[in-house]
């Protein structure tokens, strides 16, 4: 991930796809995506933790395999 990126400072969208009783909360931040090409995925219950960083491509099929799976 490029240098200096904070993702205490980031700003993070919760997944449309995440259940509204806490479940399978998962985050990313566009902003980081648009200036470093790496979008990072985080789980939104546990902010502080581990962050999954994924090429524009992967995030778009990680997008894609979410849609077809929620069917």
């Amino acid at each position: 991930m490029s240098e200096g990126f904070d993702p205490r400072s980031a700003d993070w969208i919760k997944s449309s796809y995440s259940g509204p009783e806490g479940g399978q909360c998962i985050e990313w931040s566009p902003a980081v995506a648009a200036t470093t090409g790496v979008v990072p995925v985080r789980d939104s219950k546990n902010p502080g933790g581990p962050l999954l960083t994924l090429s524009s491509a992967a995030f778009a099929g990680l997008v894609e395999f979410a849609k077809e799976t929620d069917a």
